[in-house]
């Protein structure tokens, strides 16, 4: 059954043929088509997930793809523990998104279109994830980063959802420069592209200590360039809170299982090969840390409901990328594979909210909206209280490993910038909870001025239908249930490193949970019933609270970068400088050399007989003249 995991990418890939050649004719049937191929490329997944637990691998090479010289790829799956852990992510949480989508994008004129898009996003992440060499994954790392594009562009009728999908496009061009240089450099210096057989030749390189920069650090740092712009870290991170302009399934797909954890992926794949190098773990730790409490500092602040939950994405995966760089690989595909299911859970609850309230997405409108939908409640509360850390729910258990991983390094500054953030995470997110359901309503309307149905409902605010709700209790279940699998012990024989640390010091997990717990209770206090203490709060920390609203400035940045770098830049340097100076110049003046030239001999080419005539007299006269003086 393992050899047919071809079917896991090509199934949704037949969705795609037929919603793309023929969604004139299935219409708004689409969703039908999405959701098969998408489900039983799901199905496949699981059967070949449980083959592998019990011990089946397979590397398999399909057919010879490129051959130039020396130099040969393969189109070629594998099949190992990492592998199948993100083969199951993306198809089942992707399945649940296409399922929730039918009813979230049900009135929308380019239904066909967007199952279209969200099919080829899966069939390019399963590739990405499938392949077994680095061409192949590079295919589908474009792949996932053309199909982003698209989704968050979908309405590209609207300008800031087409400004976001170009700027999504923009930096992950930046990302990809660097992956491309280390794809070239790593083949220059270990002679394959091939995975399996980089894994191997790894081993064997020695290890260049902190600030030796040779050829693997060399490697390693430009791969996690590109890493960076996939995966939404410093500072190639502002492409991923303007995502949230595309539809809210479209926020989900990307920043739970498939997009943004390409990247976290990638450096766990290579982990043989990062660990060779102390500057490169070192470099992907601190800008880790760095990335969680920064994000973490900006959710704190946001009214938006999507944007707060993508901040927090990025504040997330840095924690993944801390794990990876002290060494815990198993700890960061840990908390890849626990954030998939409550990240999932948190975009898609905020789109039923958002659905409930007819497109409102200001947490400053909202309010009390735990009795009007209390299913969309009670799952959004599961998942916020597994991304706080809250035990015994999957993020405790996620986060936990993570802290320990950085105490068992002997790095305890990042550890404390990880604690404190992993607090600011439970407060930002109980924020969150608190300004969208408890509390009173304040978003106008018929319960704002006391015309509230018998049933304590207001006007136009209902719950979803069950299409959209039924993937969110499961999601939550998933939230709740996945910290008891033991996935690092899982996936550890792939990186080929020393066993990790699985103990920790006996305080942290009532430390961390215990502090996920009051800093949550403190922020739903603070929102629900201490206005005083919190506006004295706002006030005093104003200064700090400014500079978060405008992202530290990163975006003023990359704006003036684009504006004088590439758009002056391009102008008076490209343009005016090489292109119109040298170009066309040289263009142009070769035309007018020739045409001067042929200006010159036409005066020769009068057509007089006498004229040509005292031509032959005068070179005669010439080639005698000089015959006679030799």
């Amino acid at each position: 059954m393992i050899e047919l995991v071809w079917l896991v990418p090509v199934l949704p890939l037949v969705g795609v043929l037929i919603n793309g050649l023929f969604g004139n004719k299935t219409g708004h049937s689409a969703h039908k088509v999405a959701i098969a191929t998408t489900g039983l490329s799901a199905a496949v997944a699981l059967v070949i997930f449980v083959q592998v637990v019990f011990g089946a691998r397979l590397d398999w090479d399909v057919y010879t793809w490129v051959s130039a010289g020396e130099f040969s790829a393969s189109l070629g799956f594998l099949v190992d523990p990492l592998s199948a852990v993100m083969m199951l992510v993306v198809t089942f949480v992707g399945f649940l998104i296409h399922v929730y989508s039918a009813g979230y994008m049900h009135d929308d004129p380019g239904y066909a279109r967007f199952f279209t898009y969200l099919n080829l996003f899966m069939v390019s992440m399963l590739f990405l994830v499938l392949a077994n060499n680095y061409l192949l994954m590079f295919l589908g790392w474009e792949g996932v980063g053309l199909c982003s594009y698209l989704l968050i562009g979908f309405w590209y009728r609207k300008k800031s959802a087409s400004d976001a999908g170009m700027k999504a496009f923009v930096v992950n061009r930046i990302g990809d420069a660097g992956l491309i240089l280390g794809m070239i450099l790593s083949l220059h210096a270990l002679g394959t592209v091939d995975l399996v057989q980089m894994a191997e030749t790894a081993g064997a390189l020695a290890r260049e200590p902190w600030g030796q920069v040779g050829a693997v650090t060399g490697i390693c740092l430009l791969l996690f360039v590109g890493a960076c712009g996939k995966s939404a870290q410093v500072p190639l991170h502002v492409w991923l809170p303007d995502a949230m302009e595309g539809p809210t399934p479209v926020s989900a797909l990307i920043h739970a299982a498939t997009m943004v954890t390409a990247g976290v992926y990638m450096v766990a794949r290579l982990a043989p090969l990062f660990v060779k190098s102390d500057t490169a773990m070192t470099v992907v730790a601190v800008v880790g840390t760095l990335t969680a409490l920064m994000a973490a500092t900006v959710a704190i602040v946001q009214t938006d409901i999507k944007r707060v939950l993508a901040y927090s994405t990025v504040s997330q995966l840095g924690f993944m990328f801390l794990a990876a760089g002290v060494g815990a690989f198993g700890a960061a595909v840990f908390h890849l594979f626990t954030h998939a299911f409550f990240k999932a859970l948190l975009f898609l609850g905020s789109g039923s909210v958002i659905h409930a309230l007819s497109g409102e997405q200001d947490l400053r409108r909202m309010g009390g909206l735990r009795r009007m939908i209390p299913w969309t409640f009670w799952t959004f509360a599961a998942g916020t209280a597994a991304i706080a850390g809250i035990p015994f729910l999957s993020g405790f258990f996620s986060k936990d490993m993570i802290l320990a991983g950085a105490l068992a390094a002997h790095r305890p500054v990042l550890f404390g910038i990880a604690f404190v953030t992993a607090l600011l995470t439970a407060f930002y997110m109980a924020r969150l909870l608190a300004l969208a359901f408890l509390g009173v309503y304040r978003g106008g309307g018929a319960r704002a001025h006391g015309h509230a149905d018998a049933h304590g409902h207001d006007d136009g605010i209902h719950e979803s239908p069950w299409v959209m709700l039924l993937p969110l209790v499961v999601l939550a279940i998933g939230s709740a249930m996945g910290g008891y699998i033991d996935l690092p012990r899982f996936v550890a024989p792939v990186f080929r490193v020393a066993p990790e640390v699985a103990h920790h010091a006996a305080w942290l997990p009532w430390a961390a949970g215990g502090g996920a717990l009051l800093a949550s209770m403190l922020g739903i206090l603070l929102y629900t019933r201490y206005d005083a203490v919190r506006d004295r709060l706002a006030r005093g920390f104003r200064p700090l609270a400014r500079l978060a609203e405008n992202q530290y400035g990163f975006d003023i940045a990359f704006g003036w970068l684009a504006r004088r770098a590439v758009v002056q830049g391009s102008e008076q340097v490209l343009w005016r400088g090489v292109d119109a100076s040298i170009i066309d110049r040289t263009v142009v003046g070769s035309a007018e050399a020739v045409e001067g030239a042929a200006r010159g001999m036409r005066q020769w080419q009068s057509g007089l007989v006498r004229g040509y005539a005292l031509l032959i007299l005068g070179g005669a006269v010439v080639l005698v003249a000089y015959l006679l003086w030799m």
